[in-house]
């Protein structure tokens, strides 16, 4: 069965951690240009960090860059987000995503990207 299964999400304090993951079955992220989004209540779903297929070129949105890291675990066909400094606004549900065209520089937008995963929570406060 090809999907995507998404975990790591929670309640965290203003300026904790968390660390995401989005593991593959039924199919290879090494293939793959990997996306993270998320959407918060009452908003439009947005790109946030992407991996190119190769895995050489990654892309932040500037509302995480220097606070959010994108890596992949081939042996584990596993993506993680690492979140660190995290704000009340960052609130939402978290999604990850592939790209099955190769992306030497992968897209921040979401039509490029043909499997998705479930969602977690994200839930920033005190």
């Amino acid at each position: 069965q090809v999907q995507l299964v998404e975990s790591g999400g929670g309640l965290v304090q203003p300026g904790g951690s968390l660390r995401l993951s989005c593991a593959a079955s039924g199919f290879t992220l090494a293939a793959s240009a990997i996306g993270w989004f998320r959407q918060a209540p009452g908003k439009e779903r947005e790109g946030i960090a992407c991996l190119s297929t190769s895995g050489e070129n990654t892309a932040y949105d500037d509302s995480v860059k220097g606070r959010f890291t994108v890596s992949r675990d081939y042996a584990k066909n596993t993506v993680y987000l690492q979140m660190n400094s995290l704000k009340p606004e960052d609130t939402a549900v978290y999604y990850c995503a592939t790209a099955s065209t190769f992306y030497q520089y992968c897209p921040l937008i979401d039509g490029p990207y043909d499997r998705w995963g479930q969602g977690t929570q994200v839930t920033i406060s005190s």
